[in-house]
């Protein structure tokens, strides 16, 4: 079993930065963390952002160029920094990971990020 506890939301006015991280617990070793989504009420879960094993970023539109995904293989630790916060960024934002033998993907609970006009 792996753990994911994501941090760092809250209440931002637009414009602002936060920086979310997703913490990772438990069978780490096999492991790969995924990436970013987020869920605003009344809408579909979206990606946001996603890593590969190998480094590889990918962005939704929406974000691109205002948000950045990152890894601290060292600490079980993803993290996505958000600059230039729009209100239309409002939402709960979720981590995953992938279990590298079963296949399964886990999923943090979320941190709630709110940026106001």
């Amino acid at each position: 079993q792996v753990q994911l506890v994501e941090s760092g939301g809250g209440l931002v006015q637009a414009g602002g930065s936060l920086r979310l991280t997703c913490a990772a617990s438990g069978r780490v070793f096999s492991m790969d963390f995924m990436g970013w989504y987020r869920q605003a009420p009344g809408k579909q879960r979206e990606l946001v952002a996603d890593l590969t094993s190998g480094g590889i970023t990918n962005y939704a539109d929406s974000v691109k160029g205002r948000f950045t995904i990152s890894r601290d293989n060292a600490k079980n630790t993803m993290y996505l920094q958000m600059n230039s916060l729009k209100p239309e960024d409002t939402a709960v934002y979720l981590c995953n990971a992938l279990d590298r033998y079963s296949g399964f993907k886990y999923w943090g609970q979320g941190t709630q990020v709110t940026v106001s006009s």
